[in-house]
């Protein structure tokens, strides 16, 4: 579509819009290209502040997107006081947030996983990847646990809440925003948005039973993006030696023992955490074969390689390390030196699971360091396996970054 002039606002030049559409959002010049291409992010360097309402908007406020030549690339909500100010919903124009829009997305999503997995355990909705920016959705069964990172989301929470019970017509849904988000504007908040929502769940993973503490655990309570990387593991274990690092409730040590490992032993620095992971080692029965401890994951790997404790396979599981860009080289440092200590704790051809969740460490950069690791400690490893994102965390293919999961799986001798 042809534009009047370089200064014209956008609604003017298409003055037939009914006075119900969205505001108009107007990209400068080739700074489409990346939304052509199936991306959904919108950054403020990229918007023509002379022909859109932008610096005018409320954070959060819904519009259409347009490219510097008039083409309607989709609708979506913005932040003006975001670098990364815009994320897009829809490819149509005109398109609000509303109840009937999510549902069409949610009832997609759910077919999906219904498709994928025999158990309703599963995340719902992974973001951008089902089209729903900003929003997070854990299914356990008859209860979801919903995380919302945007401002733009967060104003539809009743619709979000409305199509949920719609689709998917839980007992309850608890809406848990562990921190504040300074730049979306958004106040921390854990409580529960319809229903009634137990402290724990019960979800079934690999063929086992979890108790998931939804209200006093990490995030959403449980990590489902590593289910098929834990599966794998869980097969290697049998009649093995197992050190379950940066442990949490024991994801990983818990599937080990039901896959047959010989001994487990957890490392992680919450207490609760640790009793969780107890109290169900207790109930399958197998508190005699593993072992639980407190403490620092640095201090502890140093504490084990000085008692000359070794293992034939360790996980290395740790929080994501490098947060920030600018984060990333005391990040790097930090998986090196987990890593190194790892490798020490390792028998002759043991295993090495070395996990990282930092979006700003790629793939191949997480290989380095346990090729590095390993040259230091005089030994060679083999990649036997690389793990990532189940088929629960769709990752939209025009935007790699929402692929943030890594496993190794080396064999070192």
């Amino acid at each position: 579509m042809p534009v009047a002039n370089e200064q014209d606002h956008y609604s003017e030049v298409k003055p037939n819009r009914p006075s119900t559409d969205l505001p108009v959002v107007v990209l400068k010049a080739k700074s489409d290209r990346r939304v052509r291409q199936g991306h959904r992010w919108v950054y403020s360097n990229e918007i023509d502040i002379e022909r859109s309402v932008f610096k005018s908007m409320s954070p959060g406020q819904q519009a259409t997107l347009v490219s510097a030549h008039g083409v309607e690339l989709g609708s979506g909500y913005f932040n003006p006081h975001a670098l990364l100010c815009g994320r897009l919903y829809s490819t149509a124009p005109n398109q609000p947030l509303d109840q009937a829009a999510i549902a069409q997305r949610l009832k997609l999503a759910l077919q999906w996983r219904e498709s994928c997995y025999r158990e309703p355990c599963y995340r719902l909705v992974y973001g951008d990847g089902d089209a729903l920016p900003g929003l997070v959705v854990d299914r356990y069964g008859d209860t979801l646990v919903m995380q919302i990172t945007t401002t733009g989301m967060m104003q539809a929470l009743d619709s979000v809440v409305a199509a949920l019970v719609e689709v998917v017509a839980p007992k309850g849904i608890l809406l848990r925003n562990e921190s504040a988000n300074e730049i979306e504007r958004l106040d921390a908040r854990v409580d529960t948005v319809f229903g009634e929502v137990p402290d724990s769940v019960n979800i079934i993973e690999n063929a086992f039973e979890f108790t998931i503490p939804v209200y006093n655990g990490q995030k959403t309570g449980w990590f489902y993006d590593h289910r098929d990387s834990r599966a794998l593991m869980a097969k290697y274990a049998q009649g093995k030696t197992v050190l379950d690092v940066y442990s949490y409730i024991g994801g990983w040590g818990l599937q080990a023992m039901a896959g047959g490992a010989a001994s487990v032993s957890c490392i992680d620095s919450s207490s609760f955490a640790l009793q969780s992971a107890e109290q169900m080692a207790q109930h399958a029965g197998f508190n005699d074969n593993m072992t639980f401890i407190k403490g620092s994951a640095i201090d502890e790997l140093k504490r084990l390689a000085s008692a000359g404790l070794r293992f034939d396979i360790v996980v290395l599981d740790p929080p994501a390390f490098i947060k920030r860009r600018k984060d990333k080289r005391a990040g790097e440092k930090a998986y090196h030196h987990i890593n190194q200590l790892a490798i020490k704790l390792l028998n002759p051809n043991g295993l090495l699971v070395s996990a990282s969740c930092s979006l700003h460490l790629a793939r191949e950069e997480l290989t380095r360091v346990v090729q590095t690791a390993a040259a230091r400690a005089g030994r060679s490893a083999s990649i036997v396996h690389q793990g990532g994102l189940g088929a629960d965390h769709p990752v939209t293919i025009a935007m790699p970054e929402m692929d943030y999961l890594k496993a190794v799986f080396a064999r070192v001798e």
